[in-house]
């Protein structure tokens, strides 16, 4: 199994495999063109978006700055919203369902690293995918750790801190994240 296929899949992998600087370094050329861009130029725009990511659906927006590690782990749905300076890090699958927002600043990570100091010392990562369900509402500052999975029309309050699955039609906040409400 290459690196790239254990970082997708979870596994312990090397950050520095070849293939995998490779790769992000095309994702960094690939964001810095996306975040040169003109405001008017929306082709421009949405061609570099469909190069970087995984998928894209349709009326798709994000406002750059916009920041990830890889890209091709990242995929949209229809009609996906993200306002300035979001920070996508892709080492495994990020799936975001239709209609969603993100206000700026939202952070959505899938790297973690090894809780042992000697192994996290030795360099080596791994991940955990996270899924976001549709008409999601993501407030500005919030972070979506590594593992979460965030239900149907859920509403996450700016500066929350997710560190754990969120059900749908539910209002959370704080850090960590907590239910405050069902949505009817």
């Amino acid at each position: 199994m290459s690196e790239k296929e254990k970082m997708i899949a979870g596994e312990l992998y090397d950050p520095t495999d070849p293939e995998l600087r490779e790769d992000h370094e095309r994702a960094q050329e690939l964001t810095r063109a996306f975040n040169d861009t003109e405001p008017d130029q929306h082709d421009r725009r949405e061609a570099l978006l469909r190069d970087l990511l995984g998928t894209v659906g349709d009326s798709v927006y994000v406002t750059p700055p916009f920041r990830c590690d890889y890209g091709y782990n990242i995929h949209v749905g229809d009609r996906f919203y993200a306002n300035f300076d979001c920070v996508f890090l892709d080492v495994c699958p990020i799936e975001i369902g239709e209609e969603c927002m993100l206000g700026p600043s939202v952070h959505v990570y899938t790297a973690t690293h090894p809780l042992d100091a000697e192994e996290r010392t030795s360099g080596v990562e791994y991940g955990k995918p996270v899924e976001i369900g549709d008409q999601v509402w993501i407030g500005g500052q919030a972070v979506i750790n590594p593992g979460v999975t965030i239900g149907d029309r859920a509403v996450i309050a700016s500066g929350a801190v997710v560190t754990e699955d969120v059900p749908a039609d539910v209002v959370v906040q704080g850090n960590p994240a907590e239910v405050v409400r069902e949505i009817e």
